[in-house]
């Protein structure tokens, strides 16, 4: 049997096709062939079209067949998403407006302002953190600045259930979604009603709930065989990337640790307790694997400015567009510069609010830029570290209320392809690091299987994951970066 998983990114959209008798992924594919982009109508905000991911999800299966792949032996989809987005659709799963997603900042306000107007017990006593810029402050800034839109909204989706949606024709969503949506009462273990009549949003809007694994819906005939799918496929799995990335990392037991630095930089580990930060830097959801007799939840560290620093750095560091340098040569110009990059600093907060700093902006750019000492290489090295140094900032909140530790598993992929990366990556944090060779994709298709029922566990549906490396860190070099980290530390401005 075979299974399909999706990984819906910001910047691109991959798919795997897993062979469940060897657990291995038979065939890798992304798309589009250009790194899709974030459209910001004003400063702050950030939307992407969800009927063209859609669009490009299904040139992805049509790539895959025409690679050979037989689709039509795909018993089950899982999906995987970028989290936190807003889809809103007519009761025909019609968009009514682009998808405002994770990185958008318009919102933060509306959650500040509730959260102060009911109370920190009010939020952390049920859904363990302010509505913040969580999906359910974005449903609430439509209908306060759109509301002849708002009349006509009858479902309120995250991404990965829009995609869901779109191949069987019923919209739902999942626990877990709901609560990256802090619509989600951990201690009811149910939809946080009294949340949404706090902020006067209308119940019916949310769709039918679901678990994470499980039949949730069958695809539609006809779009089957437009496909090329049988029209038996089930969807079986869907989760925020986050927790799906953690998934394909099997981390699922608590203590344990994964991380992935992509658009975004994170790190999320896994704990049986309802852990949150008391000042909201760090976020608390539902795991993958939770139930009601077996609780696990993940915390979540996300830092905004990731890889697309990197992509930045790629693009102003690119003579011409239409040729754009190498990841490989950034990697490569980072190497050349020692540990500290001759004193350059770099805050990487240029994409939207952070919540290490509770949604409020923070300085972003570089500090101490000397024009005869420092040259694209120290740019580049000192990106690098600011990215990691923002992660620490994080990580140390997240230790603060027992959601640290020592080993973290992270997937062979983007920053993480760097050497340079995962050096001061280790001797910042002072963590072992483990290298899989896996991606969202693969997770989400063995989700799909474990869904269906192809495995008995999540142990054996991630048996075949192949460990590629161990790093620890180096005594010296550890010391080193204690220094550098603290004077990075110490020169953060918060502006608001």
């Amino acid at each position: 049997m075979y299974f399909l998983g999706i990984d819906l990114g910001s910047s691109s959209i991959k798919l795997a096709v897993l062979d469940g008798d060897s657990g291995k992924a038979i065939a890798n594919t992304t798309v589009p062939d250009h790194e899709m982009q974030m459209h910001a109508p004003k400063s702050g905000w950030a939307e992407q079209d969800p009927q063209l991911w859609w669009k490009y999800i299904c040139d992805g299966i049509k790539k895959l067949k025409a690679g050979g792949v037989a689709v039509d032996r795909i018993q089950a989809v899982g999906i995987s998403y970028q989290m936190h987005g807003l889809v809103l659709t007519d009761e025909n799963l019609n968009v009514l407006r682009p998808s405002i997603i994770w990185c958008d900042s318009r919102a933060a306000p509306i959650g500040s302002e509730i959260y102060t107007e009911k109370g920190t017990a009010f939020f952390q006593d049920r859904v363990l953190q302010s509505p913040g810029n969580f999906t359910a402050s974005k449903l609430k800034w439509v209908q306060n600045n759109e509301p002849e839109l708002f009349k006509s909204v009858a479902y309120m989706m995250l991404p990965g259930d829009y995609i869901a949606a779109k191949f069987s024709g019923v919209a739902q969503i999942s626990k877990s979604g709901l609560s990256e949506a802090a619509l989600w009462n951990f201690k009811k273990q149910s939809l946080a009603t009294e949340v949404l009549e706090a902020m006067e949003l209308p119940k019916d809007v949310i769709p039918e709930i679901v678990d994470n694994f499980g039949i949730q819906a069958q695809i539609d005939s006809t779009l089957a065989e437009e496909l090329g799918l049988s029209k038996d496929v089930k969807i079986t799995y869907r989760a925020g990337d986050q927790p799906n990335n953690a998934l394909s990392l099997n981390v699922t037991q608590p203590g344990e640790i994964a991380t992935t630095a992509g658009t975004s930089a994170v790190i999320y580990s896994v704990t049986d307790q309802d852990a949150f930060d008391a000042e909201n830097r760090v976020n608390t959801f539902l795991h993958v694997n939770n139930k009601v007799m077996q609780k696990r939840n993940g915390v979540l560290l996300c830092i905004n400015g990731s890889g697309i620093l990197y992509q930045w750095l790629r693009k102003i560091l690119s003579t011409e567009q239409e040729q754009l340098i190498s990841y490989e040569y950034l990697n490569k110009l980072a190497s050349q510069v020692d540990a500290g990059s001759d004193g350059l600093l770099f805050y990487p907060f240029g994409n939207g609010v952070e919540r290490i700093f509770n949604n409020k902006k923070s300085s972003s750019g570089i500090d101490n830029l000397n024009f005869n000492r420092h040259e694209t290489a120290h740019l580049v090295r000192a990106a690098c570290e600011g990215i990691v140094f923002a992660m620490n900032y994080g990580f140390e909140v997240m230790q603060t209320i027992g959601a640290g530790g020592s080993l973290v598993k992270a997937t062979h992929a983007n920053l993480f392809l760097s050497p340079v990366f995962r050096d001061i990556f280790v001797n910042t944090t002072q963590t072992s690091l483990e290298l899989y060779n896996t991606n969202g994709a693969e997770g989400a298709a063995r989700g799909a299987a474990f869904g269906f029922g192809y495995y008995s566990s999540l142990n054996e549906a991630n048996q075949s994951l192949q460990l590629i490396s161990t790093q620890e860190p180096n005594a010296q070099l550890t010391e080193s970066y204690k220094a550098y980290y603290q004077n990075w530390k110490n020169n953060i401005q918060i502006l608001e």
